[in-house]
């Protein structure tokens, strides 16, 4: 006898349908298919994906044992979600989990001449001609069935699709021109396990804060509960309790091993959503069958009256017998329907390992950077005239030509932009009617309203998931993170989600945002890491991510226009970081010379991404650095030419990604010292990037040295910025590289 469960599932299924033993609902109550409102055909039609999904399963494990596939976690057991594919609109965003096989199948009926199996099965076989990954994962996915791909996600789909049922009547309300219809909900489905991750508590919180304010958040939340996450058991009532105690979440519950019921469950929260623009729960009930994956022995945890009760439970053999108790289909037809899906998919398997797939390093790495594949470049967005502008800035237009700090060239800047880009928002912890905590977005809610700029609730996830989500629908999301350290409460939403959908879906599907981080240290007032956060190594391995960090006003504002201009035009991702100890910083090398102060550039002007700046001439020694660093090596500057006769150039990189490597060699080459002075921590931080540069680019090599902070977190008080390059240790640094006089670096 057969221990290979896929093998045994399959012939479960011919024995039981031929000898009539089929099992029985376990609902008090079974509907008929005309109760729950299903009309014949379209049970059959129904059945029809149910039967493709499992025998997709089936030859993905067959092609697994040729080694022609590579994917084994199948949807078996929740082919209930069929209905889900059914009840929903095209024209409604799928944010699927791996187990929606059967609603894949079903969503792409809607869809005149496509072919599901086929699609399917170059997915499973890693194929470059995969209509959605090009052979980079195995993903549901599809544009013109509006399916952002999925990896083997925990539950980090969920805030991005709260993001985007947020989204729907905001775009409404602001007339710009949508992915999605106005009357359009959100699906999103996932396990029970899933609904215990801090991604899905956070969706559904923030899903509940926004509708208890009476905010439209058209969303279904679908959990398939098979009752178990790999082999750990999800306990009984568990997600019925969770959910039913959550305000403003209707909860629906149906039976996804009973067509009827399930239809008659997904039509019901549909309707309610749709209706009332309220989210919803829907609690599925499934089964799991041939494991969590092909890899996945279940015996080893489960004894086998388990595994065989859940056999028993098949959909299919559900689906079987209501459609021949109501005299729909006989045995016959059923069995004959199945063993013909099996050679059709048999057939298109032969054909699909044939395919191309990806051989070069240059074929994978293409969609890292998006390329807006099936949908129109957008064109430049023309500027403002003179007039509007005025009008905008009000009282003060009159200043706009006087030099100001950064945190005010910012403001002026994000105003610009939310007049010349009508699909731009603002939004984050405070960031309306207070203005920040550090008043960069002052005025910004009064001049644009709420739909432009609005507060969040105090969960980074919540944020960053509602910028992609807004990010599907048409917006370009600029998100603010209040400080840096609090962005690794959500740091998936960043490296799972936002920087790989192009990669996952060929290009086809962008995400376009700026992110604004304040963060850095030397800030005064505040202490501890955690409001001085010195480390961007969170961000500088994300693949096609810009990481922009200004040190001083001008250059803020020129760049956070070429950040945005990228984001509509190129659907990037890009990082933007605020050093907090120069928002309000005024001098330079003394109290009152205005130093540090810089007009607000015309709104043409753009630093084009990864240009660095050059300031001052030197053949002995270049200074290269970002942020802090290129204000305190500006200071450092003035002294060595005043005191030590010593000319230095400064390169202050701006963009940390893309870096301009031709730039910093063109710069640096002749020069015999180069000084890197890095504020970040010296393991993981910028300078060791710029060390490599140098010395893959430059022949012979001048003399290199690394400024660094220390190894260490930093600490309240007095000490804040002891662990941190200063003034003084660059000038020390800096004489004794160019040999002017033996010195030894201090940190003041």
């Amino acid at each position: 006898m057969s221990t290979n469960r896929a093998e045994i599932v399959d012939a479960n299924f011919t024995a039981r349908v031929r000898d009539g033993r089929l099992p029985v609902s376990s609902l008090a109550q079974p509907l008929s298919l005309a109760e729950a409102g299903l009309a014949p055909a379209a049970a059959c039609d129904l059945f029809e994906s149910q039967v493709l999904s499992r025998h997709l399963d089936f030859s993905a494990r067959l092609l697994k044992a040729r080694s022609e596939s590579f994917y084994t976690i199948g949807s078996s057991g929740h082919e209930g979600n069929a209905v889900l594919g059914k009840v929903f609109r095209r024209s409604d965003m799928a944010f699927l989990h791996y187990r929606s096989g059967a609603l894949f199948i079903q969503r792409q009926k809607q869809l005149p001449g496509s072919t599901p199996v086929w699609d399917m099965l170059l997915s499973l076989v890693a194929s470059a001609e995969d209509q959605i990954s090009g052979g980079r994962h195995k993903v549901f996915g599809s544009l013109p069935l509006l399916v952002p791909p999925q990896t083997s996600t925990i539950a980090s789909h969920l805030p991005k699709a709260v993001g985007m049922a947020l989204s729907i009547r905001r775009a409404k309300d602001l007339n710009l021109a949508a992915t999605v219809p106005g009357d359009s909900i959100v699906l999103c489905n996932f396990g029970d396990a899933s609904a215990n991750h801090a991604s899905a508590l956070s969706a559904f919180n923030a899903a509940s804060w926004a509708a208890f304010q009476g905010v439209p958040v058209p969303i279904v939340f679908i959990c398939e509960d098979n009752g178990i996450g790999i082999s750990v058991s999800t306990p009984s009532g568990w997600i019925q309790s969770v959910a039913k105690g959550r305000p403003l979440l209707r909860y629906t519950q149906c039976d996804g091993l009973n067509l009827a019921d399930a239809y008659r469950g997904a039509a019901e929260a549909v309707a309610f959503t749709r209706r009332t623009r309220q989210p919803s729960f829907l609690h599925m009930r499934t089964v799991r069958l041939l494991g969590h994956a092909g890899s996945d022995v279940e015996g080893q945890y489960h004894p086998t009256q388990r595994i065989e009760a859940a056999e028993a439970d098949d959909p299919l053999l559900h689906s079987a017998a209501l459609l021949m108790a109501e005299g729909v289909l006989s045995g016959d037809e059923i069995l004959n329907l199945y063993e013909s899906v099996r050679q059709r998919v048999a057939r298109a398997a032969e054909h699909a390992i044939l395919r191309p797939k990806l051989l070069t390093a240059a074929e994978v790495a293409y969609s890292v950077l998006p390329h807006r594949q099936g949908a129109q470049i957008p064109a430049p967005v023309p500027l403002p005239t003179a007039a509007q502008r005025e009008q905008l800035f009000g009282s003060d237009w009159r200043y706009l030509e006087k030099p100001q700090h950064l945190a005010k060239l910012i403001n002026w800047a994000l105003a610009d932009i939310l007049l010349r880009y009508q699909n731009t928002v603002v939004f984050g912890e405070d960031v309306a009617q207070k203005g920040g905590v550090y008043n960069v977005t002052t005025g910004l809610y009064q001049k644009f309203g709420a739909r432009r700029v609005f507060n969040s609730l105090l969960d980074e996830t919540s944020i960053l998931g509602t910028a992609i989500g807004m990010a599907h629908n048409g917006f370009i999301p600029i998100p603010e993170i209040q400080f840096l350290a609090y962005v690794h409460n959500a740091e998936d939403q960043l490296r799972g989600e936002a920087a790989t959908l192009s990669f996952f879906s060929g290009g086809r599907f962008t995400n376009p945002m700026v992110v604004r981080i304040a963060g850095l240290a030397y800030q005064k007032g505040f202490g501890g890491h955690f409001h001085n956060d010195n480390s961007l190594a969170v961000f500088r391995d994300l693949p096609g991510v810009i990481i922009a960090c200004p040190s001083n006003g001008a250059d803020a504002a020129m760049m956070l226009r070429s950040a945005v201009r990228a984001a509509h035009e190129q659907g990037r991702v890009v990082i933007f970081i605020e050093p907090i100890a120069l928002y309000m910083t005024k001098d330079l090398e003394a109290p009152g010379d205005g130093g540090w102060l810089f007009p607000y550039p015309s709104p043409e002007l753009e630093v084009p991404v990864g240009q660095c700046a050059v300031h001052g001439d030197s053949d002995k020694l270049v200074i290269m650095t970002y942020g802090n660093g290129v204000y305190l090596s500006r200071q450092a500057a003035l002294t060595l030419a005043k005191d030590y006769d010593l000319n230095v150039k400064i390169i202050d990189l701006r963009w940390l990604a893309p870096l301009d490597e031709d730039g910093i060699a063109a710069a640096v080459k002749g020069c015999k010292a180069v000084l890197i002075v890095d504020e970040c921590r010296r393991t993981g931080s910028q300078s060791e990037a710029l060390i490599t540069l140098l010395v893959e680019r430059l022949d012979p090599l001048p003399k290199l040295r690394r400024l660094t902070a220390d190894d260490c977190f930093i600490p309240l008080g007095l000490a804040a910025t002891v662990t941190l390059p200063s003034k003084e240790s660059i000038i020390a640094a800096a004489l004794e590289m160019t040999t002017k006089t033996p010195a030894t670096a201090v940190r003041t």
